[in-house]
């Protein structure tokens, strides 16, 4: 295994607060997680999602329930079919040419054919803009290694160079749309509880995202927290794990923008856990926290699921399904806001990541304490943890720009 350093972005490429070079890219890759499109692709999807695991198909079956109960096509591609021509309609708009191609992580159209297309049609300086917002090994440093996998495997390292936009959590593209649906939200509920009889009922504002093992969030960013200081105050941050303090800094901007949401509580809570029962992962459960509000005099809620970027299975699934339901049982008012999605305002966010890559606009728009995020990553920055306690080796990714994966 060739050494994690030598693999690395070479340093003119950079600056000392990982901030890229700009570089005239010549296309644009919308990298994601992929989702099954019929019953028949459901197992075999959930196959490559958990390869390496050695879970049996009866065990897979089982977990692929939300996946059947809606014919067996998961909303995500169709949703990201959308943001593709958002964005291609927005860089044309803004005369930007730069063509857009979609590749998946886990189905149909795939990272590495993808890849081999785009540089069989001329292409040789790639930008990927990866479908998750946030910290984390699956939801960033995963896509580095999936692009250097991909090159790898198709012989096209040292000839096509993918490098990969920040994450983009705190952009005011990607809060403006919630904060719309925070205030949408807030009316929706106190209007069903005024019709119910009770419209001085408390209100709770429930933040919603995807949960993580514990492990994973202490280890979401980079592992030497000094790189943070003074750009990034971690002090000033409201959680003791990055992945969660991302999240609560977003919730924060929301409500500072919503002034209906003075004085009300609001919560971080987290949902579409699987894995192993015995290994600990981000809490509470957003079924469990609807049971202690009720308790606690709670009349209504409104979801936020600002972990998602648009309104996939995860979402519809396990809050317009389950958390509704659990919501409907236990009396409460219920509002789920909508995601990102297509709004324009995103869009717009992302062709502005864009530009900053392409050197066509100044500064780089971020909202929130934590400030805009690293364009390149330090070479421990959101490791994977295994079970026994060590992290995934690098087998074939750069954790800055994959231009040489290291294998």
């Amino acid at each position: 295994m060739k050494d994690l350093e030598s693999a690395l972005t070479s340093t003119a490429d950079y600056d000392a607060q990982g901030v890229m070079t700009p570089k005239p890219y010549d296309a644009l890759l919308l990298a994601s997680f992929g989702g099954p499109e019929g019953q028949e692709d459901v197992i075999p999807f959930l196959r490559n999602v958990t390869r390496g695991r050695g879970i049996p198909d009866e065990r897979l079956e089982e977990v692929a329930t939300h996946y059947r109960a809606n014919g067996g096509v998961s909303p995500i591609n169709e949703q990201n079919r959308a943001l593709k021509a958002a964005l291609e309609a927005e860089l044309a708009a803004q005369g930007i040419d730069l063509p857009v191609y979609w590749g998946n992580r886990n189905w149909d159209p795939f990272i590495q054919p993808t890849l081999e297309q785009m540089y069989e049609s001329g292409h040789r300086r790639v930008l990927m803009l990866s479908t998750s917002a946030y910290s984390g090994y699956s939801s960033c440093r995963q896509y580095r290694e999936d692009a250097g996998v991909a090159l790898k495997a198709s012989g096209l390292e040292g000839k096509l160079e993918v490098d990969k936009v920040r994450q983009y959590f705190n952009t005011p593209g990607f809060i403006q749309p919630s904060v719309e649906g925070l205030k949408e939200g807030l009316a929706s509920v106190r209007e069903q509880l005024a019709q119910s009889g009770n419209p001085d009922g408390q209100i709770k504002i429930v933040f919603a995202t995807h949960s993580i093992p514990n492990s994973d969030a202490d280890a979401a960013g980079p592992r030497d927290k000094s790189y943070l200081e003074g750009t990034f105050p971690v002090e000033e941050w409201p959680a003791a794990d990055l992945y969660s303090a991302q999240h609560l800094a977003v919730a924060q901007e929301m409500l500072a923008q919503v002034p209906e949401a003075a004085g009300l509580e609001h919560s971080l809570v987290f949902q579409s856990r699987s894995g192993a029962p015995h290994i600990p992962w981000l809490e509470p459960d957003i079924n469990d926290a609807f049971e202690e509000y009720k308790e606690q005099g709670v009349a209504g809620v409104v979801v936020m699921p600002i972990g998602f970027i648009s309104d996939h299975m995860e979402v519809l699934w396990d809050l317009d399904t389950e958390a509704e339901q659990t919501a409907a049982d236990l009396g409460l008012a219920f509002h789920r806001a909508p995601t990102a999605g297509t709004h324009p305002a995103f869009v717009q966010g992302l062709v502005g990541l864009v530009k900053e890559r392409l050197g066509l606009s100044t500064g780089r728009a971020a909202a929130t304490t934590c400030g805009a995020w690293f364009d390149v990553c330090r070479p421990e920055c959101c490791v994977k943890v295994m079970r026994d306690g060590t992290t995934k080796p690098t087998i074939a990714a750069v954790d800055a720009e994959v231009k040489a994966p290291a294998l």
